[in-house]
């Protein structure tokens, strides 16, 4: 028996469940007489108790049962107090706590503590085996061996683990006979998503029926008649979905990248050699190329939900800390991004959701916060938006002025939208007090500095009066993605597409000169300009009818990099370089193009902190 891998699919299932109970739960905030809600919280509760007792997780499977018992009374009431909603909460944080308890080897912890916060109903001697419901008594037992059959939902992630559950369940009804898949199959995960067990049973088919519908997974019952022949059921249905381990996807992903690198190989040789005949074959191969890419990112990718949903719990927490009627508002949780991308995004999102609250909401005690996701050709948009007082830009004014990251000329001429993006530097906080919750100047650094580690770009704008919005520009992947092609002193260098607002050409007539720094107009303002070259240490290049410009963000301000030529935008596998070379400052790893040139990614944020001054 692999027991390790078994725990995993524990962990996975119930992790899905210990989700839903907290999406389930604030939505009954709102409408604590959902009936329809308490209900699929009960299951949910009840199908955790179920798994951890039958992988005798004792401390996970007694708090389950007492909020089964807890969820049991608030299904005959027909509603749920808001005392009891945080109450069920705390248990759902009792049941993740223990969850980390079981995925990192560690002995659960005790649950009697929060037991004892409630009426006592389980004690702490309740033997595992009565963790499920009792056995009724049948008015019409069946004499002869029953096939019972149960069909999981085409839903369930993991169909092992509940499996088990509904096997073990059978044996309450009574002998178990025989069952497929066996015991030894299932935890091998040898399994499908049916479970076909013979028993004699001590109970009636309708009360085996209704006991079974209560597990939320079970999407069909049935008691079909033996079959006449043996090797009942050795046939397996085929599944329609297999578990990959995310080191083989990592593995997976690198070969595309390599295929991509061959492609562009292959269609810059032809561009100075023409073989008759290969045209067709190389632009077929580019398109499956395209295509494999395109299918092995939608393998990596995950939805947003999970994070959305837990940032709601957040949210709810905060607004009942700070006695606030706060409404999350969500959009787009559906949105798929490669998962490496949404690890490194809760951090960044939970600064800025409790800055929200509390920033937001400094001066009012009610109010909206959007939380929207949404897709941009190769690029994901995450938004967190509220209805709030705004940010004062005068206030920004103030303190830019007193620190020193404005002159008194820029302070008077800066847009109040280059002012907002002053707040993501080291220490900026324009909170009068240090609360709980925000104010010690850390958030929006530490945001800012993780967004664009990943290649991502952070843009802040508000209203004052009205509310403020800030909104992160993500790459879909880390490993693959479109860049920016450009030349400086011969030497060819990438840029992610997700740090470039416009590449344009301009004249040196558009240039102007304020003080020693040069200025270009774009849009409906002046932005500093800085050479590529002058920043590489690079030798001066020669006089142009025409200069190159990449406008980019970096350190909370538009920029204008002047470069010699722009190359075009391509996909390129970026890998990590090896020591000591990933020490290298501004630079985010390398890939090599289809002439076999390597080019350096560069990080724009790291490079240009040595250049403060000029920008």
């Amino acid at each position: 028996m692999d027991k390790e891998k078994y725990r995993n699919m524990y962990l996975a299932e119930t992790a899905e469940h210990l989700q839903a109970m907290s999406e389930i739960l604030l939505r009954l905030d709102n409408e604590p007489e959902n009936h329809h809600e308490i209900d699929a919280l009960f299951r949910e509760a009840h199908s955790i108790k179920g798994m951890a007792a039958t992988m005798e997780y004792a401390e996970t499977a007694r708090l389950a049962h007492r909020l089964e018992d807890d969820l049991d009374k608030c299904r005959k009431r027909g509603s749920v107090s808001s005392v009891e909603i945080d109450q069920l909460l705390a248990g759902v944080d009792l049941l993740e706590a223990l969850h980390d308890d079981i995925s990192q080897g560690r002995e659960e912890r005790r649950v009697e503590t929060y037991l004892q916060t409630l009426n006592p109903q389980v004690p702490s001697d309740v033997p595992m085996s009565q963790m499920v419901p009792e056995k009724e008594e049948g008015d019409q037992i069946a004499a002869e061996p029953l096939l019972v059959q149960i069909d999981l939902a085409e839903t369930v992630p993991v169909a092992a683990p509940r499996l088990l559950v509904l096997l073990k369940k059978c044996s309450d009804f009574g002998t178990v006979l025989k069952s497929w898949p066996s015991l030894e199959q299932i935890l091998n995960d040898k399994v499908d998503a049916r479970l076909l067990v013979q028993l004699r049973p001590r109970l009636t088919r309708q009360e085996m029926h209704a006991q079974l519908a209560r597990y939320s997974d079970v999407e069909e019952i049935s008691f079909p008649k033996p079959p006449a022949t043996s090797g009942l059921g050795e046939r397996r249905q085929k599944s329609a979905s297999v578990r990959v381990s995310t080191e083989r996807l990592d593995q997976l992903i690198n070969l595309t990248g390599e295929l991509i690198t061959t492609r562009y190989q292959l269609q810059d040789a032809l561009k100075q050699q023409h073989v008759q005949g290969l045209d067709d074959g190389v632009g077929q191969l580019s398109r499956l190329v395209k295509n494999l890419h395109h299918q092995v990112l939608q393998v990596r990718m995950v939805s947003l939900r999970a994070l959305f949903s837990r940032l709601s719990r957040i949210v709810h927490d905060l607004a009942r800390s700070s006695a606030k009627k706060i409404e999350l508002q969500i959009d787009g949780a559906d949105i798929e991004i490669d998962r490496a991308i949404v690890e490194e995004l809760v951090d960044p999102l939970i600064h800025m959701v409790r800055n929200a609250v509390d920033h937001g909401f400094r001066d009012k005690d009610q109010g909206v916060i959007s939380l929207k996701a949404w897709r941009d050709r190769d690029q994901v948009l995450v938004q967190v938006a509220d209805d709030g007082s705004g940010i004062d830009p005068q206030t920004i004014r103030r303190i830019a002025r007193e620190r020193g990251l404005l002159s008194s000329a820029q302070v008077k001429t800066v847009r109040d939208y280059d002012l907002y993006q002053l707040i993501c530097q080291p220490g900026f906080s324009t909170a009068d007090t240090v609360t709980g919750i925000s104010g010690r100047g850390v958030g929006m650094d530490v945001v800012k500095t993780a967004i664009e580690a990943i290649g991502g770009l952070v843009l802040i704008d508000s209203t004052p009066g009205e509310g403020t919005s800030i909104t992160l520009k993500l790459p879909l992947s880390l490993a693959i993605i479109r860049v920016l092609l450009i030349e400086s002193a011969g030497m060819s260098m990438a840029i992610p597409i997700t740090r470039v607002i416009q590449a344009v050409e301009i004249s040196p007539a558009e240039i102007h000169s304020s003080g020693k720094q040069l200025m270009v107009h774009y849009q409906d303002a002046f932005i500093p300009l800085l050479s590529l070259r002058k920043i590489l240490k690079q030798s001066k290049g020669t006089k142009k009818d025409s200069l190159s410009l990449v406008v980019t963000e970096v350190l909370g301000r538009r920029i204008g990099l002047v470069v010699d030529r722009l190359i075009g935008q391509q996909e390129v596998f970026v890998q990590r370089l090896a020591p000591p070379f990933d020490q290298s400052p501004g630079c985010a790893g390398g890939t090599i193009l289809g002439n076999g040139q390597v080019v350096f990614l560069l990080d724009l944020q790291s490079l240009l902190e040595r250049r403060k001054k000029e920008v």
